[in-house]
């Protein structure tokens, strides 16, 4: 067993899966909008927190993780792993004063950026290398230190003067890696992996400390890659019908194993936190990472390029990677936003016995001459309906007619269908956009609303907010 730098193929392969591991080790790493003084930004990592031993007994998180999963393991192969984690630094901010004594400060002031204090997440690292061998009877255990240290770094003005700096401390952490493997009975040479990351920092809280003085000195969003040099891993979310029960007896306790690379492989595993199906990749239309949980591109590039400039100001000072989150809004060309505007991921024709016979009484006959059914137009399309034209037609409101281009509304959402996101646009003057109806004979009003900073690139796309007329009041027209 080693802790040494691995093979250059073995590297390889892990280099192929970690872009799935980055979006793991940043999942939720900064919210939009992407400030330290959102409300939302304050409560840090939601995910893969192994906390120290002493204050996991006075929290719901945990102090370790616990990975098994099947592999086939050809002889003489070797399993390298790595473990990847955050470690978290806190930032604070001083003033230089005139005498040069530096003053710590709630905020400092630049031309571009705001700078607040912060908790940074600085990656690392646990590498081991070990024969298939080694892992038979009691395994191998890694333990590893990552020391406190303490880092300034000197904040300059647009005139290249001296106005502050930053000071990034982090405390100790310690941990361990354990490695295990057991073969199964059976006609085939299947073993059981297990693998263990466990937080054994000795740091003790104090009565009142509260989650924030534990990060410091936890492993953030940790996580595992493990890839074997010959042989292969048995997925655990779809396992060959032989091995279903041996899978479901495998013990995964705050983490789950699903393989990783190239969908023709199997060598690789990520072991998350956050679960994932296998083979997950990050779609190709995405610019950049974007840090924010769950995230959607295309809303949060719009949202972000919306941001006031004192808003992008703090942003940028918040953190580098903020920072870069808002150079990437402001500069996306509009071919990449559009990308982003769906993506159709597979297509399948549904085909079936031909038949010439219309599917109701009066329907023409649409078959292509393979039993397949296309109309013109889809049932779906307002234009599938002369009678209809959501840019012309109206709609009576308090007896007033309300119709797309000229009527205006005031909004007042119905609480029996409206959820969160409608009610706060209660009071909100809209335009009217398109008077549209629903197959089942509803009315719906698409609006954009007045004073939206994005309601230009609403129109563009398409994406209108809808009320219905019972939830809008008539205002005077255009």
């Amino acid at each position: 067993m080693t802790t040494a730098v691995f093979s250059p193929e073995t590297e390889s392969r892990f280099t192929a899966a970690r872009q799935i591991a980055d979006a793991v080790l940043f999942e939720g790493y900064v919210l939009y909008p992407y400030r330290a003084s959102a409300a939302k930004n304050r409560m840090r990592w939601q995910f893969g927190v192994l906390v120290p031993p002493a204050w996991r007994a006075d929290c719901e998180e945990h102090d370790s993780q616990h990975t098994e999963c099947l592999m086939e393991p050809r002889a003489g192969a070797t399993l390298s792993v790595e473990v990847r984690f955050l470690h978290a630094q806190r930032r604070t901010v001083q003033q230089a004063r005139p005498d040069g004594i530096f003053e710590t400060v709630p905020e400092l002031h630049l031309h571009d950026r705001v700078l607040v204090p912060w908790d940074e997440g600085a990656e690392e690292r646990v590498e081991v290398a070990t024969t298939v061998d080694e892992l038979t009877g009691d395994g191998v255990t890694v333990p590893f230190t990552r020391p406190a240290r303490e880092e300034t770094e000197p904040v300059l003005d647009a005139d290249g003067r001296l106005v502050g700096r930053l000071v990034r401390r982090c405390e100790e952490v310690n941990g361990v890696v354990r490695l295990s493997a057991r073969e199964l009975d059976g006609p085939y040479r299947v073993m059981r992996l297990s693998a263990v990351v466990e937080n054994t920092s000795t740091w003790k809280p104090d009565p009142h400390a509260d989650r924030d003085a534990a990060l410091p000195h936890s492993l953030v969003a940790a996580h595992l890659l493990l890839c074997l040099s010959d042989g292969k891993f048995l997925s655990m979310t779809d396992p060959p019908e032989w091995a279903k029960g041996a899978v479901a007896a495998c013990r995964n306790l705050h983490t789950w194993p699903v393989l990783a690379g190239e969908p023709n492989r199997a060598d690789l595993v990520l072991s998350s936190p956050i679960i994932l199906e296998d083979h997950p990749a990050i779609a190709p239309e995405s610019p950049g990472a974007l840090y924010d949980a769950t995230e959607i591109d295309e809303i949060l590039a719009l949202r972000t390029a919306a941001l006031t400039d004192e808003e992008k100001r703090e942003a940028r000072g918040t953190d580098a990677k903020a920072a870069a989150v808002i150079d990437l809004a402001d500069s996306m060309p509009p071919e990449v936003l559009e990308r982003l505007h769906g993506a159709v991921r597979a297509l399948r024709e549904v085909t079936g016995p031909a038949s010439c016979e219309p599917d109701f009484p009066g329907d023409p006959d649409l078959s292509d001459g393979h039993g397949v059914v296309r109309p013109d137009t889809p049932w779906w399309d307002p234009a599938s309906d002369a009678g209809l034209d959501p840019a012309r037609d109206q709609v009576l409101v308090d007896g007033r007619p309300v119709s797309a281009g000229s009527s205006r509304v005031l909004l007042r959402p119905g609480l029996r269908r409206s959820d969160a996101q409608d009610l706060f646009l209660h009071g909100r003057s809209a335009q009217v956009e398109a008077v549209l109806h629903d197959v089942d004979g509803g009315v719906h009003l698409a609006v954009t609303v007045e004073g939206d900073p994005g309601a230009d690139i609403r129109r563009e796309q398409g994406r209108f907010l809808y009320f219905q007329p019972d939830e809008v009041e008539p205002l005077e027209d255009v």
